[in-house]
Parts: structure tokens; C-alpha cells; sequence
């Protein structure tokens, strides 16, 4: 599963869209905030091969799966 789409929300918080048409909102902070910065967040974009999230000229990727698992485990802890 490759990620289509997203958009940043607020900070670290981004909109992600999936190839299977899902949408799931994470905060991404905890998955990358050791490795981009607030100012750098705007570097981000996707990889058009993989489908993964990229910053700062792909120094930094996050695979689509992961992306997925993170983002659902984000929803189930907020829904707890």
C-alpha cells in the first residue's frame, strides 16, 4: 500500500491518504521529531517509486506501511 496524498494539519499533525482510498490524521512527531525539525516540515512530499513520505530531500523516509500502522494505532489510543 502506497501513500497518495497528504497535508500537513498543524505542527507535526498531517493528513495522510492512502492508495485504498483511507484517510488517517497522526501526529507524526514521535515517528520523525528526532530527525525534522518544525522548520523542515515543509520539505515533505512523496516518493512517486515507493509511495513513502519523504523530508529533506528523502534523507528522512517513513514507509507507506508504517505510516498505516502508526496511524491506526494513533486513532484506536485517541477512540480509547
Amino acid at each position: 500500500m502506497k501513500l497518495r496524498n497528504f497535508e500537513q494539519r498543524e505542527a507535526y499533525r498531517f493528513l495522510l491518504i492512502f492508495e485504498n482510498g483511507e484517510a488517517r490524521e497522526a501526529d507524526l512527531q514521535g515517528l520523525i521529531g528526532k530527525h525534522v525539525d518544525m522548520n523542515s516540515l515543509d520539505t515533505g512530499r512523496i516518493d512517486p517509486e515507493w509511495g513513502c513520505l519523504e523530508f529533506l530531500n528523502g534523507g528522512v523516509d517513513i514507509e507507506p506501511k508504517t505510516l498505516y500502522r502508526y496511524a491506526c494505532a494513533a486513532e484506536e489510543k485517541r477512540a480509547a
